[in-house]
């Protein structure tokens, strides 16, 4: 017999990959956010929202929001998979009743003393709508992240919150008396500390998220900013909200039991920035309001294209924790007094 062929340099390439491990060609795939929404498509449900709130004289908003924020989450996705939004018109319909009867509660001496056009009346009711307003903060922030979070999942798994009241309180008490004795200045410290905490007890299943935001350096991005923006103008403004999204962002962080992690970081710019706000302000005015859906797809799509998430942790070993909540008031409430809660 004579001698084997001998093998090509680009043959001997071949087989030798062919030998490797299954592993070692497996790659992470990229942890990317996405929003897919169309606009004519939210156009749609904001108009029928609209019309059916104005015809049962505001009843339908409840089942409006619910629908509203199912149709944001569902077009919302991460590597591939929608997030979903289970709460219902009936739940927020019940937390709307008693929300507005809280509201009530608060101004009704204050409404009572105007109409009967007495001083004391009024003088209280003020007193009463201000500590009333001071104690259902915390109490707005607390049910708020209770209810959206376990009413939101993703791949099946729901998130949590695991916050105590009561240090919200303690937060909100401590932080809002020295904002007032420095006249806003504190503000600052109060922002971060309240997103410190209340981030920090956010949870997905069995991993959990953290942020580690400073207010002094909180406060010196915002005093830098608003300085910048008067002396030029108002120009350098996009470039202080760039900043501002980019330390929301770059301070967030998804932990894992197996101490791994997933690092949140910003691309804006404030050039995106610019284009992004100058562009829907032209939209919404040139079309007399009817293009806001247009611009609020624009911003949901410049947003999250501009969060990246780096880390190698393993997305597919979450399992599920946490319990549902289905008591809305404290959502509903925030809406009412336009007290946003950040999911």
């Amino acid at each position: 017999m004579g001698s084997p062929t001998p093998v090509r340099a680009e043959e001997a390439v071949y087989l030798s990959l062919l030998r490797q491990p299954a592993h070692m060609f497996l790659t992470t795939p990229p942890k990317r956010l996405a929003f897919l929404g169309r606009p004519g498509d939210l156009f749609v449900v904001l108009l029928v929202n609209m019309l059916l709130t104005f015809i049962t004289l505001g009843l339908y908003y409840p089942w409006a929001k619910a629908r509203r924020l199912s149709w944001y989450y569902e077009h919302t996705e991460l590597d591939g998979h929608p997030f979903h939004f289970h709460g219902t018109g009936n739940e927020m319909f019940k937390g709307f009743i008693k929300a507005i009867g809280l509201l009530l509660l608060i101004y009704g001496t204050y409404i009572v003393g105007v109409l009967m056009e007495e001083v004391k009346l009024v003088v209280i009711g003020v007193l009463v709508m201000f500590v009333g307003l001071l104690l259902f903060i915390p109490l707005i922030i607390h049910g708020s992240l209770r209810y959206r979070s376990s009413r939101s999942s993703w791949r099946g798994i729901h998130f949590g919150y695991r916050g105590q009241l009561k240090e919200l309180y303690r937060i909100c008490l401590r932080d809002g008396l020295l904002t007032l004795i420095t006249v806003g200045i504190y503000g600052s410290w109060l922002t971060i500390h309240l997103r410190n905490y209340t981030v920090g007890h956010l949870r997905y299943g069995s991993t959990s998220f953290r942020y580690k935001g400073d207010g002094a350096a909180f406060f010196l991005l915002n005093l830098k900013g608003y300085l910048l923006t008067v002396f030029t103008l108002g120009i350098y403004g996009f470039w202080w909200q760039r900043d501002l999204f980019n330390y929301y962002v770059n301070n967030l962080s998804w932990e894992h039991p197996d101490g791994k992690r997933i690092q949140f970081r910003s691309t804006a710019t404030g050039g995106g920035f610019f284009s992004l706000m100058l562009v829907n302000v032209l939209i919404v005015v040139f079309t007399l309001g009817i293009g806001f859906a247009w611009a609020e797809v624009r911003t949901m799509r410049f947003v999250l294209e501009h969060i990246a998430l780096d880390g190698d942790a393993d997305l597919n070993a979450v399992v599920q924790t946490e319990q549902e909540h289905k008591n809305a008031m404290a959502d509903d409430l925030g809406d009412l007094l336009d007290i946003g809660v950040f999911i």
